[in-house]
């Protein structure tokens, strides 16, 4: 099998957010099983979504301005989104981006790394496991968890003890991987009934 593709989706897209740094160092730790492409929402533009829902008209006519993401999406075989919490769930632009899609996310495996205050963008997390579970989409167990993330990173971006997060990384990827393959082999007929 091919390297798979793993789109880390950076779910913020507020002024001065943190995403960017946690999408980064989770880069760095993906090894060669994965082939890497970070999707930053800010630069996308998400408008208000169309009239008929996606489950009635999964490929709909998007703005000029989505088709890089669509594309991106679609080549993914497996994506880890990377949010904070937000009011006790997850961001609306990442909501947005969800919902433009269907199809992009059907029968793909997805991981999380959250971070925020007290929860460590587990509230996030878990509304976003609901969301994919109507998507078809199969989210994986293990995720990785930065409670007071603005205590644990260095003014340059790196992580004052990263051991256990290192470890939390190379989990969620293994289970990923898993999943990845299983899926990939699937669709493409190589599993056996």
């Amino acid at each position: 099998m091919s390297t798979l593709k793993l789109a880390i989706i950076i779910g913020s897209v507020r002024e001065g957010r943190f995403g960017p740094v946690v999408a980064n160092w989770f880069a760095q730790q993906v090894d060669d099983r994965f082939e890497i492409d970070i999707i930053d929402l800010a630069d996308t533009t998400l408008p208000a979504l169309p009239a008929v829902p996606p489950a009635l008209d999964p490929d709909p006519v998007r703005p000029a301005g989505m088709r890089d993401l669509t594309d991106r999406l679609a080549n993914a075989d497996a994506y880890v989104i990377v949010t904070p919490d937000y009011n006790r769930s997850y961001p609306a632009a990442l909501k947005a981006a969800i919902d433009w899609h269907f199809t992009q996310w059907d029968a793909k495996a997805i991981g999380f790394v959250g971070y925020s205050g007290g929860s460590g963008g587990l509230l996030a997390i878990e509304h976003l496991r609901q969301v994919f579970n109507e998507l078809n989409a199969h989210t994986v167990r293990n995720y990785v968890s930065f409670p007071r993330y603005y205590m644990l990173f260095d003014e340059n971006g790196r992580l004052r003890d990263p051991q256990e997060p290192e470890a939390a990384a190379a989990a969620l990827l293994d289970q990923l991987h898993w999943w990845t393959s299983a899926l990939v082999a699937a669709k493409t007929g190589q599993v056996v009934a």
